[in-house]
């Protein structure tokens, strides 16, 4: 949805404010971010894990990452993210009285997903034969314990794994995350116009991400705001 023309003043008004590199490097790394492919974390109990697949995700421009809290409810390592949530959307389902990860399966699909559910015990499903052209791609990774609940699993449209050649069967969920987005990012890469945001959806990161750059930006904001009613 375009901005209003009121956001887009503000957007210029931000701008005087912000330097010509960080406004360089924000017009950069907006071309590379994607909502192609989305991670979903269910029940992460591990403050550091969680926080890993934030700022794996943000170094690999994926924009949404959605937290799935029916047990466990998500906290940040502050040391390990180093201000990646700044730069995100991340998107909780935290309801006492909903299956949240059906709520959240719903949300997916009413916006294009395809929900692959990572499991290492499944056979000839790997991550490398997924395919980003046929829709949107989103990656389910369960707890560091446990895995995924049955519900995820049963309840995915496909199920997916990272190919292991040794005695341990599974990786690090962090590790994992970075794993599967690296195999599936090279694939963005070859054609990034087509799986790229839309300049509505730039132009709404860029004021947000304007608004974490600028000291102060809420007074301004509001001061401005009153300048031109």
């Amino acid at each position: 949805m375009p901005l209003s023309s009121q956001e887009y003043q503000l957007i210029d008004h931000f701008s005087q404010y912000v330097s010509d590199h960080k406004k360089e490097l924000i017009d950069q790394i907006l071309e590379y971010r994607t909502r192609q492919v989305t991670v979903v974390l269910e029940d992460i109990y591990q403050s550091q894990n969680a926080s890993a697949v934030v700022r794996t995700c943000e170094c690999m421009g994926i924009q949404d990452i959605h937290i799935i809290e029916n047990m466990n409810s998500y906290e940040v390592n502050r040391d390990v993210l180093r201000g990646a949530h700044k730069w995100e959307n991340l998107i909780h389902y935290k309801s006492k009285k909903e299956n949240n990860t059906g709520v959240c399966f719903e949300t997916l699909r009413k916006n294009g997903y395809t929900i692959y559910a990572t499991d290492p015990a499944i056979e000839n499903a790997s991550i490398d034969e997924v395919d980003i052209s046929q829709s949107k791609v989103a990656l389910v990774f369960g707890n560091e314990l446990h895995g995924l609940s049955e519900f995820a699993l049963k309840n995915a449209d496909q199920k997916v794994k990272i190919p292991m050649y040794g005695f341990t069967e599974s990786l690090n969920i962090s590790v994992s995350v970075a794993v599967c987005l690296t195999k599936l990012t090279s694939k963005l890469d070859r054609n990034r116009k087509q799986y790229g945001l839309t300049q509505d959806e730039k132009d709404e990161l860029k004021l947000n991400w304007y608004r974490t750059v600028v000291n102060r930006s809420e007074i301004i904001e509001k001061e401005f705001l009153r300048t031109i009613r």
